[in-house]
């Protein structure tokens, strides 16, 4: 029985890597002509929420003004900061012109969606890309390269947002989660089933924005102002996914399990709410990983089925690699190639970890 059920969620587990997360390994960004990128610049609003942020502003900031652009702004909501964020946000509206600041003196219910509702009320263009205090863009152009992506036919462009590499394992796992999880959203784009995007590097339009009603569908919750709204208004002919290192907007890592703990139980309280299609493709994901190794487990306890194990084992791990391969090059992850088979081995183990944060989590504040 045990050898079936092996085999079985191993087969699983290849149908997703072979049919779905291949799409993310081969696929190749459509580059518009040269005379497009020349004149097809139209104004773009960034809409950033900081709370807190007066040191994440003071290093982080300038990297969004200072972009190669022809027309932009850059909105910062300050979420009720306790600390000079405000101030700090005063001193550089001295210098850049195009920043726009906007105070939230009061308390605001948890989660950032009022504070990000109003900075996008404020926005003065319809093209929206929104990221966070604590991120910087990978090159000054990050816009440029995000619009270019978005054709008048498309709403949404889902954007790459990778941690900052430093020392420790701790490091090590939240990239590798962070790619496991773009693997995933991307790939799932791609082949036409959008669930889900990052915050801290998303583009939409604000006239969909004002369609759908903003984030009134689920603003009782803290989380979800990135996730849930792409998972309700996203579809197969209206979103785009870029991939392009130019537009990766990097973002400082948790510096302990702690803190990552907290952040991924916020991250995942969402997951509940998602689409029936989204959560059985997802559940079905994650059922099959940890089913894999459990039952590999098993079966390694018993003699007589080591060899075939081993067989079904190195199967997928060879497809999975191989894959890994080309997409942690193309997402400028390589370091972390050599530890997939760990860090893969991992995963069923996080999933045990968080799974019941879908069903159980609370409704925790954005910045915890």
């Amino acid at each position: 029985m045990a050898s079936l059920v092996f085999r079985l969620a191993t087969l699983a587990q290849l149908a997703y890597w072979a049919l779905l997360f291949r799409k993310l390994a081969f696929y190749r960004q459509v580059k518009p002509p040269v005379e497009e990128k020349k004149e097809a610049q139209p104004p773009v609003s960034v809409v950033i929420c900081a709370k807190n942020e007066e040191a994440n502003i003071q290093q982080y900031l300038s990297h969004f003004l200072n972009q190669k652009y022809r027309s932009f702004e850059v909105v910062v909501v300050n979420d009720g900061s306790t600390d000079n964020t405000w101030s700090r946000l005063l001193e550089f509206q001295k210098k850049y012109s195009n920043l726009v600041p906007v105070n939230v003196p009061f308390a605001t219910p948890p989660g950032k969606k009022t504070a990000l509702s109003l900075g996008i009320a404020h926005a003065a263009h319809d093209l929206l890309l929104l990221s966070d205090a604590d991120c910087r863009p990978s090159s000054p152009f990050w816009i440029e390269k995000m619009q270019q992506s978005l054709p008048e036919e498309k709403q949404i462009a889902l954007g790459f947002s990778p941690y900052e590499k430093e020392q420790g394992f701790l490091n090590l796992f939240i990239r590798f989660e962070a790619v496991y999880t773009a693997v995933q959203y991307v790939s799932f784009a791609l082949a036409g089933f959008p669930y889900m995007g990052v915050g801290r590097n998303l583009m939409y339009r604000k006239s969909v924005f004002t369609a759908n009603n903003g984030f009134s569908g689920h603003h009782h919750l803290a989380s979800g102002d990135d996730d849930l709204f792409v998972n309700a208004v996203a579809c197969k002919d209206n979103t785009a996914a870029v991939l392009e290192p130019d537009t990766f907007v990097y973002t400082k890592p948790k510096r302990t399990w702690s803190g990552y703990y907290y952040q991924k139980t916020r991250h995942f309280s969402t997951g509940a709410h998602y689409q029936r299609l989204h959560k059985l493709l997802l559940g079905g994901l994650a059922l099959s990983h940890f089913v894999h190794y459990l039952a590999l487990g098993l079966l390694l306890c018993a003699p007589w089925e080591r060899q075939n194990a081993f067989i079904w084992f190195m199967a997928r791990m060879l497809v999975v690699a191989g894959l890994y391969f080309k997409i942690l090059k193309r997402l400028k992850h390589q370091d972390l190639w050599p530890w997939i088979p760990l860090l893969d081995a991992l995963i069923p183990i996080y999933y045990l970890i968080f799974a019941p944060n879908i069903f159980f989590g609370k409704n925790r504040t954005w910045k915890q």
